[in-house]
């Protein structure tokens, strides 16, 4: 009864792993979940009162479809502040979250067939989002020895006559990499030589610990003229829940992604624009102080992972999550079940059985040695989550 394409559509798996454990402790279980994408900060005060402002001023009819005026002028004061990138108003589009923009730009880019180089690990939606609309995902692995850097050799072996388009995603959810200048710069010249279209998803910019984030548009203008650069309020500004993300591209593509969404969604929410437009051009402090956070739960969270037996974790550069490789559980049997843990889902469900801990598996990821943790989450639980999880790894057999 349903369409052929659903038969190979995969759920979000952070969302589910999410799911369950608001599950389990809703029946109390005590679960500490390292599953959630998003900021366990609340939104800062002056981005409401300017939501607040709006409602009571009667911003709550429909906008342009691509966002206000106002909101898009503040996306390009955003780039140029931030990323030394100039835009006009006519060259971004404001969507419901960079999920949605992503999503636009594959229906205006891709036709059937067409192939998508995906770096691996790879965030679970891209992969998904392709396939949708019948196109094909490619992935191209990278190397954890690296710190999970683009590979060019692995990138230009990767291309065929089908492929179209390049997504970078740096840093990068679900590994933490911040590609290097030098890779990232090879690879917008290897874009450059073969025609291809790249989508920079940058969602996690201010959360590059160590340099500053660069992003793949600022190469040249012959890189810029293909590119489209994706962000999001939802990390930066911890409003997840507002579902407001945007793009900066070539004219001729905004325009198209921007008639996608006239037919899907119209334009975003009226009120999370209004204040998006506070978010992107008021003070910035807030950013640097969940980013010094995030910093000094990275150097927690990777410490106390490397000290776990048969789990090892690369330092993460960039974004909130740890993605350490736990393949050296495998073969091992859990006591409560019985069962060998194979697979990374094993050690998922091993985890959250064992030491009521949820941590989302790595093959949805694109690797089957690895787990993802989120550490946007407060230092005690860290602190508890690891202390569960060396306890039930030291009970296997």
């Amino acid at each position: 009864m349903l369409a052929r394409r659903l038969k190979t559509l995969a759920p979000s798996s952070t969302l589910a792993v999410q799911a369950k454990a608001k599950e389990l402790r809703a029946r109390g279980v005590d679960v500490i979940s390292f599953g959630a994408g998003e900021p366990d900060f609340d939104t800062p005060a002056r981005i409401k009162e300017a939501a607040v402002r709006a409602l009571q001023a009667g911003q709550t009819k429909y906008t342009e479809v691509g966002g206000i005026g106002e909101l898009r002028d503040a996306v390009c004061t955003k780039l140029r502040r931030d990323n030394g990138l100039d835009y006009e108003r006519s060259e971004v589009i404001v969507s419901c979250g960079a999920k949605h923009t992503l999503f636009n730009a594959m229906v205006a880019l891709l036709d059937p067939g067409d192939e998508v180089l995906v770096p691996s690990p790879f965030w679970v939606s891209y992969p998904e989002q392709v396939r949708l609309i019948d196109a094909v995902p490619v992935a191209v692995p990278t190397a954890e020895a690296t710190g999970f850097d683009l590979d060019l050799d692995q990138l230009r072996k990767a291309i065929t006559s089908r492929t179209k388009m390049l997504i970078l995603n740096s840093p990068n959810n679900p590994t933490g990499a911040v590609f290097s200048p030098a890779a990232l710069a090879a690879a917008a010249r290897l874009a450059v030589e073969r025609n291809l279209w790249i989508i920079s998803d940058e969602c996690y910019e201010p959360f590059t610990f160590e340099g500053h984030h660069q992003s793949v548009a600022a190469v040249g203008p012959e890189v810029k003229a293909r590119t489209l650069v994706v962000n999001t309020c939802s990390k930066s500004y911890a409003m997840t829940g507002w579902r407001l993300g945007y793009g900066a591209g070539p004219q001729e593509l905004i325009r198209a992604m921007t008639d996608v969404q006239s037919q899907v969604t119209s334009n975003p929410s009226s009120v999370a624009q209004w204040a998006a437009v506070e978010a992107l051009t008021g003070s910035q402090n807030e950013i640097r102080v969940m980013a010094a956070e995030f910093d000094a739960r990275r150097r927690l969270i990777v410490d106390g992972l490397n000290g776990l037996p048969g789990v090892g974790c690369v330092m993460p550069r960039g974004a909130f999550y740890a993605f350490p490789n736990v393949s050296g559980l495998f073969g091992r049997r859990a006591p409560s079940t019985g069962a060998v843990l194979r697979t990374s889902s094993d050690v998922a469900s091993f985890l959250l059985t064992d030491a009521q801990v949820a941590v989302v598996p790595g093959v949805d990821f694109g690797s089957d040695a690895h787990v993802r943790l989120s550490y946007a989450t407060g230092t005690d639980l860290i602190r508890e989550g690891l202390r569960r999880m060396e306890k039930a790894i030291q009970g296997l057999q």
